[in-house]
Formats: C-alpha cells, structure tokens, sequence
C-alpha cells in the first residue's frame, strides 16, 4: 500500500523558493531544505525526485506568483509609460529586499547557466513572457498615439527586459532602491 504524503508539497516549494532565493542553489543543501521544510530527506525525493527537481518546482512557483502578478500588474496600470515604470520599481524594490537577495530568475541564470539546460528553459520562458506583456503594452501604447510610430514595441521591449536584468543584477550589489529609481528614469528616456 503507498504511504501518503503527510506534508503540503505547494506550502514546501513556496518555502524552497525562498530559500533557493536568499542563498542560492549550490549553497542550499538536502539538509538545509529538509530542516527548513520540516519533511525526511525521502519524503523529499519522493515528492521532487531530487534537489534540482525541488528547484525547478521553485523557479516554477516563482514564474506563476511573483513573476505572474508582476505581468498582470502591467496590464492594469493606463498609460504604457507609468505602467512599465511601476513594474521597473516594484521589480528593484523586490530584488533589493531582505539585504540584496536579487531575483530568482536572475539569479538562477547567473548561478546555473550555461550547463543547466532545465532552468536555462524555465528562465527563457519568463524572460519571454516579460518581453511580450511589455511589447503588448507598447503596441496598445503605440496605437493610443503615446509611443511614436517610429519605434519598435518588440526591439523596446527587448531593451527593457535586458535593463530589467542588470538593475536586478545592480540591487544584490547596491540594495538601495533610491539610487537604482534615477536609472529608470533614463531607460525610460528611450520611450521619448
């Protein structure tokens, strides 16, 4: 008869994520998970197969919560401009909480790539969907006459998701979310 499983497995990821978060995969191990997650090494293997499986169920939490509601909160706003300048603010003021601990996707494409082909996808896939709210919200900008036609909403979106990810990068180094908010101001300058 199979044992069933006596811990909540979203509960453990959304607790994994956090951790893989503030230290990282290689400086995370079995026993630190286990210690934190309150759960058996074998419970562990028998809900995520193993720790890089535990890790992808993390980076996948991140992708459908914080990364999600970050592309919804971009929808909502009106105009393009004090959308994407909200979510670029938002995005730092994240990263550099709890003393620079960056964004998870960021970090994992720092910390795991080139040779982890699993989360190479995982973190092209958000960087994709990033990359096509923000060329969305560009267009609609764009056909509301508020970006000149001259402009290219997908190589402008481009732009932004690639500044998007060295001002993450900047928060670990300076989590001083004051000193980062000037530097939006300029990418912005590129909507003009």
């Amino acid at each position: 008869m199979a044992r069933t499983r006596e811990f909540d497995t979203q509960a453990a990821v959304a607790e994994a994520m956090t951790l893989f978060w503030s230290r990282g995969y290689e400086a995370t191990s079995v026993r630190d998970l286990t210690q934190r997650l309150g759960i058996g090494q074998g419970s562990l293997y028998a809900a995520f197969g193993d720790k890089d499986g535990l890790y992808r169920a993390a980076l996948d939490h991140y992708r459908t919560t914080l990364a999600a509601d970050a592309l919804r909160d971009l929808q909502r706003e009106g105009d393009a401009r004090s959308a994407i300048r909200s979510m670029l603010i938002e995005r730092i003021r994240i990263a550099a909480g709890a003393d620079g601990r960056g964004c998870l996707a960021v970090n994992a494409a720092c910390e795991r790539l080139p040779h982890d082909a699993a989360t190479r996808t995982v973190v092209q896939d958000m960087q994709n969907a990033s990359r096509q709210a923000l060329a969305d919200v560009l267009r609609a900008a764009q056909e509301r006459g508020e970006l000149a036609p001259r402009h290219d909403p997908d190589a402008l979106a481009g732009f932004l998701v690639t500044f998007l990810n060295g001002l993450l990068v900047s928060a670990k180094i300076s989590p001083d979310v004051r000193a980062l908010e000037p530097l939006v101001d300029i990418a912005l300058t590129a909507l003009d």
